[in-house]
């Protein structure tokens, strides 16, 4: 028995000792902050910690958390930080975003996604695969959008989405700038259809595939979101799946935090350990989340 604590303790002392970031697949369905609390269970559980509770905050033996939220009801990549690397997702993740989305077109819900409660219902036997594309070209580069009202936004410190749901008032944010360095369309198959968009930070692909519909005189919504890249990170390439969520996959798939993040940290410490660390924006689907 000494000798499997002695491996348990070994196995948590490098898992504590674990500074970077990589990336993992989310599934559709979970929200993302159920995602990176299973992850951290596996991980706790392999380390020999006896029932972690992945959501309680104080006294974690472990620190972990996500750069970007992705919606329920969308999969793909999700960004990890793990250690100092929770402190470097924002500066890490400043590069576009890339992501596919199946859209239906003649139907309009509350929440922009399939999700939701159908609001309206249009025709669009006009449009064609021309115009479509046509249009397509209105929302390539620097343009305005409305961010979604369920969303990952807050306001007075609650998420719009939960303060909908609570059955109170939520007037929509402003438009804001966002940049789309690249929009296609892959399939054209009425009512569906398929694109792939490259953004930056704070872009929304269901105001996206919302304003298209209207800028084709109807009404679309999203019915499958994909994010296939997020900075550095491919869905192809590095997104580990939930089987290869261990201690070993993860310390072959991590990014370190640059050299001198670790001696700022330390040098900054007694400057800063009575401020608490205000989480930052991460834009297009939510904010960062730390555990």
């Amino acid at each position: 028995m000494a000798g499997v604590a002695t491996v348990q303790n070994g196995s948590l002392s490098k898992l504590q000792s674990l500074n970077g970031i990589f990336a993992i697949y989310k599934k559709q369905g979970p929200t993302s902050a159920d995602v990176l609390n299973s992850l951290k269970k596996a991980l706790l559980k392999e380390a020999g910690v006896a029932n972690p509770n992945p959501r309680k905050r104080k006294k974690q033996p472990l620190k972990i958390g996500h750069g970007g939220t992705l919606d329920s009801n969308a999969a793909g990549v999700l960004v990890v930080g793990i250690g100092e690397g929770t402190k470097m997702l924002t500066t890490m993740l400043a590069g576009s975003k890339k992501y596919s989305a199946v859209g239906e077109l003649g139907k309009a819900t509350d929440t922009l996604d399939v999700t939701g409660s159908v609001v309206d219902e249009k025709s669009y036997g006009h449009i064609t695969k021309e115009t479509f594309e046509g249009k397509l070209k209105e929302f390539t580069g620097e343009i305005m959008q409305v961010p979604p009202l369920y969303s990952a936004l807050k306001k007075d410190g609650k998420r719009m989405s939960v303060l909908l749901k609570q059955g109170q008032e939520v007037e929509a944010k402003p438009a804001r700038p966002v940049t789309v360095y690249n929009l296609s369309l892959q399939d054209f198959s009425p009512p569906l259809f398929t694109i792939d968009v490259e953004c930056g930070g704070g872009f929304y692909v269901r105001s996206l595939v919302d304003d298209l519909g209207k800028a084709l005189s109807s009404c679309a919504h999203v019915k499958e979101l994909t994010r296939t890249k997020q900075g550095q990170f491919t869905l192809e390439e590095h997104a580990l799946r939930e089987d290869r969520w261990t201690l070993t996959d993860i310390t072959q798939a991590l990014q370190p935090c640059p050299e001198s993040t670790g001696h700022e940290n330390n040098a900054k410490k007694a400057k800063s350990k009575d401020k608490p660390n205000p989480s930052k924006s991460m834009g297009d689907d939510g904010d960062q989340n730390k555990d």
